[in-house]
């Protein structure tokens, strides 16, 4: 790697905060087992006496649970025999039995390509799985499963649903035990602020400590004027997650720049880190491929397309994932490369989308970086 990559990153990174896209960020590159860049900057709140971001400073990592999270414990499940991906979600949720979702099957959930809506505040009247499931089985597809892709937070609310019913375990117990455990991840796990979990039925504002020690390791998110009156700050900023108790299949993970470097060396290493098997190579190989010529998606990750997050020369076998909240992961295994980028950019609202051309920048510079392998312009 070209060893002045560090201070164009800082550059990069510091110039971005300063212009506002967010209060605080926290930023991993490594390539073949081993860190290039890991380093924070900024504050985890607005003010600039709040604490300074650092590598562990803890993010909610938003639809980045979906991956990290949910997809993973998928793959362990299928490789283990346990989950099919093309029997009906039916065969899994057995209330799940609208007959226009008898053709759903678990491998639409996992591509966006199920027929759903792109998503509903069902937060606003719903509480618990079961009463979430009801409504998703209500609600008429808006396209044939199959035939079209629109991102959709139901699908993985629904998968975390079949996994918690597969493995007789609450999500965030299975995850626990099968993946952040046996990989050291201590700074990764669902409301953070508590040892145990909240009932199916109360959101996650009861999951909030005020006072508590960690608060000064998590990045603060929105200013939540309407479902929770408050800056939200240690539980879940997604409202439909919230409704759900902060464990969901869609979002509710909480994490650092330096845990996720752990999962991305073992993603990018065929599933072992550090002598720990978590996934087979042949598993990660055919869940990041491409499925279909109308998406980019793969089996809960999506792989670079135009404009993408992953800037213009992730190569095509790429894959990775963005989160609402400003976070994204990107993993290159033509290169051993990979790139994470925690932020708060919905600090204090939602509308600031300058994380964008800033996750294309970082990304580029990081190919552009790399002196033993030709660059390949692959997207314009």
């Amino acid at each position: 790697m070209d060893p002045l990559l560090n201070a164009r990153l800082d550059s990069i990174m510091e110039a971005a905060i300063a212009a506002g896209a967010a209060p605080g960020a926290s930023l991993a590159v490594g390539r073949w087992g081993r860190l290039v860049h890991l380093r924070g900057y900024g504050h985890i709140d607005q003010p600039a006496y709040s604490p300074n971001v650092n590598d562990s400073t803890i993010f909610d990592l938003a639809s980045l649970t979906k991956v990290v999270g949910t997809t993973t414990a998928a793959m362990i499940l299928e490789q283990e025999g346990w989950l099919d991906l093309d029997r009906p979600v039916r065969d899994y949720l057995p209330e799940f039995n609208a007959p226009d979702k008898a053709g759903i099957t678990v491998r639409h959930l996992l591509t966006h390509s199920a027929g759903f809506i792109a998503g509903a505040p069902l937060w606003r009247e719903r509480r618990g799985q079961y009463q979430f499931i009801e409504r998703m089985n209500a609600q008429p597809l808006a396209y044939a499963p199959g035939d079209s892709s629109i991102y959709s937070d139901w699908g993985f609310i629904l998968t975390g649903f079949i996994i918690e019913r597969i493995t007789g375990q609450r999500l965030d117990r299975f995850l626990e035990h099968r993946i952040w455990g046996p990989l050291g991840m201590r700074d990764t796990g669902f409301n953070p602020l508590l040892l145990v979990g909240l009932p199916d039925d109360i959101t996650c504002t009861s999951a909030y400590r005020p006072g508590h020690s960690l608060l000064g390791r998590i990045a603060v998110t929105e200013v939540d004027t309407v479902f929770r009156n408050r800056h939200v700050h240690g539980i879940v900023h997604d409202e439909n997650a919230c409704a759900l108790g902060g464990i969901a299949g869609h979002a509710g993970l909480f994490s650092s720049a330096r845990d996720l470097s752990v999962f991305a060396h073992m993603m990018l290493n065929g599933g072992t880190y550090n002598g720990v098997k978590i996934l087979e190579p042949e598993t990660i190989a055919r869940w990041t491929a491409r499925q279909n010529g109308h998406s980019s998606r793969a089996i809960g990750w999506d792989t670079p397309s135009e404009q993408s997050s992953a800037g213009d020369y992730f190569s095509p076998r790429s894959f990775g994932h963005t989160g609402f909240t400003g976070t994204s992961i990107w993993m290159d295994p033509e290169r051993g490369l990979f790139v994470i980028l925690l932020t708060n950019r919905v600090n204090p609202t939602r509308n600031n989308s300058l994380h964008v051309p800033l996750r294309r920048a970082v990304a580029d510079a990081v190919q552009n970086a790399v002196l033993d392998a030709p660059l390949h312009r692959w997207r314009q």
